[in-house]
């Protein structure tokens, strides 16, 4: 097989961190360059520039390659909800510092995005569950702020926790879509300012 012109050449012995590194790297260059389907182990290992069994010494198949792909960048996402949360304690800043991190997310890591909230996976069990497992994430941090903040119901709280998620990843992929329309910024605040007229009716118990 002919090497692809960004095939990186053979031969240099990494540690196997490194060498994870540089798959995943190379794996994601490919789907996100051909989809899931499309790609090919053959062109992921000539990227990366080891031989095939290498590269099914790090990972068993495709599936389990994207699926660390995957993982990797659900835990990003999540960090920095957390991130955001933890940023400060008043709460208006909060909702604000939660969109900008989806923002920020589907605008700064691009090829990140693509793989997380549009593979062509999204139907496979194992790739929807991580995708509902981050989300949920996401949602639990906000709602145990929302609970301590207001004393609803736990229930009632992930309930909200999960509605913002949903607002904040449907409104910053859309932006995407239409990227330029509106700067960054005014986008996020423009959608911090809905979700915060909305939570802030909610009585604070202190």
């Amino acid at each position: 097989m002919t090497a692809t012109p960004d095939a990186k050449p053979r031969g240099t012995r990494l540690p196997r961190m490194a060498r994870r590194r540089q798959l995943l790297g190379a794996a994601q260059e490919v789907f996100v360059a051909h989809g899931y389907h499309a790609a090919a182990m053959d062109e992921i290992a000539d990227r990366a520039g080891v031989s095939k069994p290498v590269l099914y010494q790090h990972f068993p198949g495709k599936l389990e390659l994207y699926l660390a792909l995957l993982e990797q960048h659900a835990e990003e996402l999540v960090s920095k909800c957390r991130d955001a949360l933890a940023s400060t304690h008043d709460n208006k800043l909060r909702v604000s510092a939660t969109f900008q991190a989806f923002f920020d997310f589907v605008s700064g890591r691009g090829e990140a995005f693509r793989l997380v909230f549009e593979s062509d996976l999204r139907h496979v069990a194992p790739v929807r569950q991580r995708v509902e497992r981050m989300n949920a994430e996401c949602a639990e941090m906000i709602a145990q702020v929302i609970q301590e903040d207001t004393g609803v119901s736990s229930e009632e709280a992930h309930l909200l926790g999960m509605g913002l998620v949903g607002m904040a990843e449907t409104s910053a992929r859309y932006w995407l879509s239409a990227y330029g329309t509106i700067p960054k910024d005014a986008a996020e605040q423009l959608m911090a300012r809905l979700a915060w007229r909305g939570i802030s009716g909610f009585p604070r118990t202190s």
